[in-house]
């Protein structure tokens, strides 16, 4: 009989509904019952493509025994991490302080209030010499503890809620001792480049993620009058730059044959990865290597963009012009099935012909494998993109086989806000500078989804939700990273589209207006810096935080800095420039300790500081050679408005909050970029 998860909308409580445990969703209803009861909470979080927690619902979600245990002495919660991240949040730095580590599958045990005193990720079912406790021994642990030291518990408790909101409120400064300083960029860049992996790319060992906020950053400093005084280090930030980036577009982390890129690489060769592909991921990386694109017009750079763009409309387009979430890293039961292949594989699709001997050997398809039983994740081992070209069609028919016969892996056809747009920011980016206005009409399409579907207007303000499903609606009330993304998606939206339509910019500049007016409404600290990642009207569990640093995706504050900047430039209202002011101090400490876990934040204070450029186009004058132009020019934050009526030239250029003289000369807006 189903569980109370059969009437919930996300895919991963669905994906529970059938267990045994009598799990709850996340919410009032749970915590009731906790109260009443007087049982501990029980709270195990996680995400539809996450490949441990479907291997811990196999082992022991899934059995009668197991569950038995858990109903008799627990209320039981199962959360999406992806749809609760606020529930997520606290609850992962409650385990970081508990056990030194975190990750999913979270399993957290809570007082009946929600507060948490003991948690961790992965338990195996039953002893299996790894050191690690058998889930039904962890269970019976602590449901007997709870019964006998039940005071003991409570001061865990009270420890742990004490101890995340104190790291909020220094958060608050991020232990900054002065105000910001620009100078702190160039060190942060220098010693990122001091932790590249120049052998393989990426930054430390493994499991390696993609680094693409940490690269953007590096990027934008690249072109920077700071670095003109230091040579050597803008050589070493191509060096790393284009290392990593190649590297990734070679390994298994890519999918070579489909497009897209899988979560992470468990090996330090970017080899093999865990093969769930998210939104998110490639929408960062769309980003990083349009951006490396326009530095040398490697050929390589252009075809990865094309194939995710390409995998992301063919596989996880809706049709209201949102995209969905994540595809599964399993498929029949094991993490990666759908995209190994066996030398005897190939040969049966492409015949025993050169064309078949030429994609073994270039993507090492070999009979020893690379993965499990024999088989072989394709990586691209041969650096010459002319026999890449030659392959394409080989690669086109592996992959209409691949998507004729193989199992698929499973779609979380969740629409997240945040997700989304990310998404539109790097494909409305890409769209204008490889000249494929239809990615920058798709852009624009999801933008316009996000606002009519999922944003509504109340009281001279917005409010906006954190996910839609089909069928059912927006969900979920949105949190701070939703409206600063919602408004940077926006504001990069109206940085290109008048190349569309002229004059549609003003449209998105307003929506960008409101979703940042929003934000400052209903998130920011009236007494410490920056902005919690709660509204101030939504129930937190433990503790309501502030988000400082990246993870997979920027954190809230983070991005907010990167839509203040540039309305702020846009509109010259010094109300974002003195909420910009105010959040920047916060990084100051992050800066010199931890650069690269605030990579995103240190991108907005580097393009703000090199002056972000607005290009004003005399109604009537074609915007082909200006957009031409920006493509040999290194990447900058450009916005481009036309229609503009009452100017005398046909350009004028804005860095800034200094416009100079118009002109007529395109070379001169290109000198001045």
């Amino acid at each position: 009989m189903p569980n109370r998860l059969f009437k919930e909308n996300s895919l991963y409580l669905k994906q529970h509904a059938d267990n045994p445990v009598d799990w709850y969703p996340w919410g009032e209803e749970a915590l009731a019952a906790a109260e009443a009861s007087g049982k501990p909470l029980l709270v195990s979080i996680g995400y539809s493509a996450c490949h441990w927690c479907h291997v811990m619902a196999h082992e022991s979600f899934e059995s009668d025994y197991i569950a038995k245990l858990m109903n008799q002495h627990f209320i039981c919660v199962k959360v999406d991490r992806e749809e609760r991240p606020d529930v997520d949040q606290v609850y992962m730095e409650a385990v970081q302080m508990i056990q030194q580590s975190g990750g999913w599958p979270l399993n957290v045990f809570c007082l009946p209030d929600g507060r948490p005193f003991f948690g961790g990720t992965y338990f195996p079912p039953e002893e299996r010499g790894q050191g690690m406790i058998p889930w039904p021994q962890v269970l019976m642990r602590i449901a007997d503890h709870f019964k006998r030291s039940r005071a003991e518990l409570e001061e865990n408790a009270d420890a742990i809620q004490k101890n995340i909101m104190a790291s909020t409120l220094a958060a608050s400064t991020g232990g900054a001792q002065g105000a910001w300083d620009n100078t702190l960029l160039v060190d942060a860049a220098d010693g990122i480049c001091g932790t590249h992996d120049d052998q393989y790319g990426g930054f430390g060992g493994a499991p390696k993620f993609p680094p693409s906020m940490t690269l953007n950053f590096l990027r934008s400093i690249r072109h920077s009058a700071a670095l003109e005084a230091k040579p050597e280090l803008g050589e070493r930030i191509d060096t790393v730059c284009h290392t990593t980036l190649r590297a990734m577009a070679h390994g298994g982390l890519f999918d070579q044959f489909g497009g897209g890129f899988a979560r992470y690489s468990v090996d330090p060769h970017w080899l093999i990865p865990h093969f769930e592909k998210m939104l998110y991921d490639n929408a960062l990386l769309i980003d990083a290597y349009t951006r490396a694109w326009l530095d040398n017009q490697d050929p390589l750079y252009a075809a990865v963009v094309e194939e995710t763009i390409g995998w992301l409309e063919r596989e996880m387009l809706a049709e209201d012009g949102g995209f969905y979430a994540a595809l599964d890293a399993d498929s029949e039961g094991e993490e990666g099935r759908y995209y190994v292949w066996t030398p005897e594989e190939i040969d049966m699709v492409l015949g025993p012909t050169q064309e078949a001997r030429e994609i073994r050997l270039a993507y090492n398809i070999t009979a020893e494998g690379n993965f499990e039983h024999g088989s072989s994740n394709p990586a691209l081992v041969d650096g010459d993109f002319e026999l890449r070209e030659r392959l394409t069609v080989a690669r086109g028919k592996l992959l209409a086989h691949r998507e004729a016969n193989r199992v698929r892996p499973g779609k979380d056809t969740k629409i997240s806000t945040a997700w989304n747009c990310m998404l539109i920011r790097s494909m409305a980016d890409a769209g204008f500078y490889f000249n494929r206005p239809e990615w920058l009409q798709r852009a624009r399409k999801a933008a316009d989804f996000i606002w009519d579907q999922l944003t509504l207007e109340q009281d001279g303000a917005v409010r906006l939700n954190a996910v839609y499903y089909e069928g059912a609606g927006s969900q979920v009330d949105g949190f701070l990273h939703d409206y600063a993304l919602a408004a940077d998606a926006s504001l990069s939206v109206a940085a290109k589209i008048d190349v569309l339509e002229a004059g549609a910019s003003a449209t998105y500049q307003a929506r960008a207006q409101a979703y940042v007016d929003s934000a400052l409404l209903w998130f920011e600290d009236s007494h410490a810096a920056g902005c919690f990642f709660t509204a101030t009207d939504v129930e937190t569990p433990v503790a309501r935080r502030k988000e400082w640093f990246d993870n997979a995706t920027p954190s809230g504050n983070a991005v907010l800095l990167h839509a203040l900047s540039g309305l702020y430039t846009l509109t010259g209202d010094g109300r974002y420039e003195a909420a910009l002011c105010s959040i920047l101090p916060a990084y100051t400490d992050y800066a010199q300790k931890v650069a690269a876990g605030v990579a995103h934040a240190l991108e907005a204070a580097t393009t703000h500081a090199v002056g972000i450029v607005v290009i004003k186009v005399k109604d009537g004058v074609s915007l082909a050679p200006l957009q031409a132009a920006l493509v040999d020019a290194p990447w900058r934050r450009v916005f481009i408005q036309s229609a503009c009526q009452m100017q005398s030239a046909e350009y004028q250029v804005c860095v800034g909050t200094q416009c100079l003289p118009p002109t007529d000369s395109l070379s001169e807006v290109v000198e001045v970029l």
